[in-house]
């Protein structure tokens, strides 16, 4: 616990608008899907480092901890399914390129 509060809280939502900032730019600029769903994850991992920081600076409890781990295991379950729906569009389409996969039906 002394090691965490010897940063202030500025550093964290730093960290955080920096990583938020890199998964928004990777979603925009990608086209592979695997690529935008780790765009997805930087997105989730930036609410989870606001999360824990807010919790322990602002609030002084663990309630921020609680929701951040319902949202790891939001993020799991979405990591699970996206990655279905690739496999799914390579076996279709023979390519993850989202630009080339137009169609509903291949």
């Amino acid at each position: 616990m002394a090691i965490l509060q010897s940063f202030p809280l500025q550093h964290f939502l730093i960290i955080a608008a920096m990583l938020f900032c890199l998964g928004i730019y990777v979603i925009l600029t990608r086209k592979n899907a695997v690529a935008i769903l780790m765009g997805v994850e930087l997105i989730l991992n930036a609410t989870n480092i606001n999360l824990v920081a807010l919790s322990r600076y602002v609030a002084n409890d663990i309630s921020g901890q609680v929701f951040a781990v319902f949202v790891i295991i939001l993020a799991a379950a979405e990591a699970a399914v996206a990655l279905a729906i690739i496999i799914n569009i390579y076996q279709n389409f023979k390519t993850v390129d989202v630009d080339k996969t137009d169609e509903l039906k291949g």
